[in-house]
């Protein structure tokens, strides 16, 4: 609704900009010495008094102020205007007032002298407008405070909030309407605070840097430890605006990886060599971390500021496969073998080649049980006796530990799978990698932890895995050995269904190259979508399967220094 509202005084220049009233009444002529805002109107017809107030209409200038932006604008456009009419009623009925005396004082030149203000108007929804189009840009929305993780000081902080802020103009409009003589105007500027500010965040901050810190776990009944580093400890939780919030995932994954470390598992009977034969080895208990219990235990002394050492509950894991269950090492037949080669890797590719299968050979799997390459291997790792080489991670072949490790599980893949074993889980390369030419496609990656390799056992005896690693010739073989299946297994090519040449190399500049130097660090291989098929016969029936894989594009990548 608008809001009008009268009483400019006399001393305001009159207005330009005219409201629209009750007309005055026409033929009156006005008392000699009244005059309307300064301006004489004595004696004048009402007609001709309009006249003249209009053509000096002029609106006054107002300076509004917001915080420490000012602004010069014309009054009609925060809605001010002149009542001529209102203006020009007050001069007739102040004409009718006059008493006898001032009549006759009026006809022999004595008429008193009267000044009528100018009556005005302000709209107070246009001059809301107005002071809402000049303040827009002081209007902010307050910004919250947040917390982050300052890798150079390996600590949480915070980056601190600001205020909102609201012109009033409202408020601005209201006072200007109660008082349209008003020639500087303030815009009242109101903040108000962030829902999270850094002093509330400050506790939780506090907090998250107390849970920074290394913090060590051993197996109870064993002298087995493992820890994790502050920075490690720091990734299993958000410092977040409502506290301290666990990351669920990267729990269970400290988790695995702490009891990796500290596990003795069960060994079950297998085969080793003295003197050249394969000869039985007893079975042995072993002991574990009991992992329901340790888990809300660790889960909960991680989080706890005060505690930096946890002792895991354990519990005696025993052997499932004993040395009665092994069958005479002359009654073992070979099944299959898996043949891979390895020429032009570095030295530190062909170590994590040879300790790998040196970890595999001997590998038993009962009947009926599934094999797992990473449980086999006892995990990639440096006490495990890995050491960095070449890997795929993150769409780029880069230094990492255990590069190498993927020669022998695609090696050991092909002898399981030729020898007819289901297929639990087989992860592929991103992309064609040449160590497992010419039979492509026919390979197997693992990732401690993550991807692993497994296959079960359906013959109806242990199997026995067995490894022959030459560096001189740089070649492995996988031989599988057991009671042989009925069954004949034939493992076709590859068949390729489509394929995408690679993307143009990139170039990525090394400042701790010298000028110049151009390296190349990752090689391209097109993209490609195969699958092998697998055919398998036993008694009367044929059972097919196939292994798909789908390579991505791979583009070179060079390394330069920077320009001189």
């Amino acid at each position: 609704m608008k809001r009008w509202v009268a009483g400019l005084t006399a001393a305001t220049l009159l207005g330009g900009a005219l409201a629209v009233g009750v007309a005055a009444q026409p033929g009156v002529t006005l008392a000699p010495g009244l005059s309307i805002a300064g301006l004489e109107v004595g004696g004048l017809t009402t007609e001709a008094a309009r006249t003249a107030l209009a053509a000096q209409a002029a609106a006054p200038q107002v300076q509004v102020r917001a915080g420490t932006n000012v602004w010069t604008v014309g009054a009609e456009r925060l809605g001010w205007r002149a009542d001529l009419e209102g203006s020009l009623r007050q001069a007739q009925e102040a004409t009718a007032a006059r008493s006898l005396l001032q009549k006759v004082q009026a006809l022999v030149g004595q008429a008193p002298r009267q000044n009528i203000p100018l009556a005005v108007k302000v709209d107070a929804t246009q001059a809301a407008r107005t002071l809402g189009t000049l303040t827009a840009g002081l209007n902010t929305q307050p910004k919250n405070a947040a917390v982050f993780f300052d890798k150079a000081t390996k600590k949480y902080a915070v980056r601190p909030d600001t205020p909102g802020r609201q012109a009033d103009v409202k408020g601005a409009a209201a006072t200007y309407a109660a008082n349209p003589a008003l020639t500087a105007l303030a815009v009242p500027v109101k903040e108000w605070a962030a829902t999270y500010t850094a002093a509330a965040l400050q506790a939780h901050i506090e907090r998250g840097n107390a849970l920074n810190r290394p913090f060590t776990v051993t197996l109870d009944g064993t002298d087995r430890a493992a820890a994790l580093t502050a920075l490690q400890v720091a990734n299993l939780y958000w410092v977040r605006e409502s506290g301290i919030v666990p990351d669920e995932e990267t729990l269970k994954r400290a988790f695995g990886t702490l009891t990796a470390a500290i596990d003795r598992p069960a060994q079950n009977a297998r085969y080793v060599l003295q003197g050249g034969k394969l000869v039985k080895a007893k079975e042995k208990a072993g002991r574990v971390t009991n992992r329901a219990a340790a888990y809300a235990l660790f889960r909960k002394q991680v989080l706890d500021p005060a505690v930096k050492t946890a002792v895991f509950p354990s519990k005696v894991e025993q052997p499932t496969l004993t040395l009665a269950d092994l069958p005479a090492a002359d009654q073992l037949e070979l099944i299959a073998v898996g043949k891979s080669t390895y020429y032009g890797s570095s030295v530190a590719r062909r170590t994590n080649v040879a300790n790998a299968a040196a970890k595999i050979n001997g590998a038993v799997v009962p009947a009926g049980e599934v094999f797992s390459f990473l449980n086999a291997l006892g995990g990639i790792t440096p006490q495990n006796g890995f050491v960095g080489g070449l890997i795929i991670s993150g769409g780029r072949t880069v230094d990492g530990l255990g590069g190498g490790v993927c020669q022998v599980s695609t090696t050991v893949f092909r002898a399981l799978y030729q020898a007819g074993l289901p297929v639990i889980e087989r992860n592929q390369h991103s992309y064609r990698v040449g160590y497992y030419e010419p039979q492509v496609g026919f390979e197997a990656a693992v990732y401690d932890p993550g991807l692993d390799l497994k296959l079960k056992n359906d013959t109806a005896a242990p199997i026995l895995v067995k490894t022959i690693n030459n560096n001189a010739t740089s070649t492995l073989e996988v031989q599988v050995w057991g009671v042989k299946p009925a069954r004949t297994v034939n493992v076709s090519a590859a068949t390729i269904t489509s394929r995408i040449g690679h993307p143009a190399p990139r170039y990525v500049v090394n400042v701790n190259l010298r000028p110049g130097t151009v390296r190349q660090v990752d090689w391209a291989a097109d993209g490609y979508s195969l699958y092998i098929t697998r055919t398998i016969k036993q008694g009367g029936a044929i059972r097919t399967d196939q292994v798909k894989t789908v390579y991505k594009p791979w583009q070179a990548v060079y390394e330069t220094g920077p320009r001189s």
